[in-house]
């Protein structure tokens, strides 16, 4: 459901098994999504969880100590998400 300013509700989905989601159709098209499209999970224990494109990291650029203040999250001059699994093409998680 569209609301103002480009601001959506796209409904509960729902964790299988392994932890899979699946985003739904209309915010698939929304966002132009395809199959093999990475997405970067960002969490805060207070605030919850949220869904991004990697190019939004740019957005974190100015920040002193980039997107995680004091290195943490990340070695230094690394990207957080940017390990061996996420560059082996994705596709299905592990059992």
């Amino acid at each position: 459901m569209k609301g103002p300013d480009g601001k959506y509700l796209f409904g509960l989905v729902k964790m299988g098994e392994k932890g899979q989601i699946v985003i739904p159709k209309e915010a698939r098209d929304v966002f132009h999504l395809h199959p093999g499209d990475q997405l970067l999970l960002l969490g805060d224990t207070r605030q919850g969880m949220a869904l991004v494109s990697p190019d939004m990291l740019k957005l974190f650029e100015h920040l002193p100590g980039g997107l995680f203040p004091g290195g943490a999250g990340g070695e230094e001059g690394k990207t957080p998400g940017t390990g061996e699994a996420e560059r082996d093409g994705g596709g299905e998680p592990d059992d």
